[in-house]
């Protein structure tokens, strides 16, 4: 489907009603219609399409579009993720991503010792130099860039389509610590030692040292949340 222009007057409806829809404020079964949403037909048409491709909503014969349940939302499009993650199921939200990591990286980690390229080597080792350049403000975009794309590579690396495909809701967990202030200003120095020890295992080949330094990096970024939220 064709995404209308970042920052259209379409995108923000479809940005504003999404949220709302995902926070529970407004609520499943809610037939939406214009005047309810204070929004115009034309406008509410367009949103209506992206949303239902998201399957937040459903367009029902003679009863118009509803909201549908969680159940059926794309969960991991990232702009369900993004949504949850400025909601009040934030931290719930960041724990599902949390036990999908714990689930999936490490394992790409241990292929990406089987399976990585040079270049992909290379990726990895550029990132934790930019990681570790920009340790004293973890809390800026700067370090979340560098901190994504060595997740990202990571799960390139592992040669799994699949896995390379859930990058984005990987890069969702990473953005919600920044954006909703859940990164420490410094960061910790054993997690940019575990990024390291991951990328000197996949160069040597090491896949079970891989695997466990992936494990151990996605369980201290839970501890870590867990301890800013309090």
């Amino acid at each position: 489907m064709t995404q209308p222009p970042p920052g259209s007057l379409h995108e923000q409806a479809i940005a504003s009603l999404g949220a709302r829809i995902v926070a529970g404020d407004i609520p499943v079964g809610t037939v939406l219609t214009p005047e309810g949403l204070g929004i115009s037909r034309t406008v509410l048409r367009e949103c209506l399409r992206v949303l239902e491709s998201l399957g937040l909503v459903q367009a029902r014969r003679r009863r118009g579009t509803v909201v549908l349940p969680e159940t059926s939302w794309q969960a991991l499009d990232p702009r369900i993720l993004s949504w949850r993650l400025a909601g009040p199921d934030r931290m719930r939200a960041l724990g599902d991503l949390s036990e999908l990591r714990r689930a999936v990286e490490p394992v790409a980690a241990r292929l990406a010792a089987e399976r990585a390229t040079p270049d992909q080597c290379g990726d990895l080792t550029a990132a934790i130099v930019g990681m570790a350049a920009t340790q004293r403000s973890a809390n800026r975009e700067e370090y979340l860039a560098h901190d994504r794309d060595f997740h990202r590579v990571l799960l390139e690396a592992s040669g799994n389509p699949v896995f390379a495909a859930l990058s984005d809701a990987v890069s969702e967990a990473l953005n919600g610590r920044t954006e909703h202030s859940l990164m420490p200003g410094t960061a910790n120095p054993e997690a940019i030692r575990l990024h390291e020890e991951v990328a000197a295992a996949v160069r040597r080949g090491d896949g079970a040292a891989a695997e466990e330094a992936t494990r151990s990096i996605v369980e201290e970024a839970d501890v870590a949340v867990q301890r800013l939220a309090r």
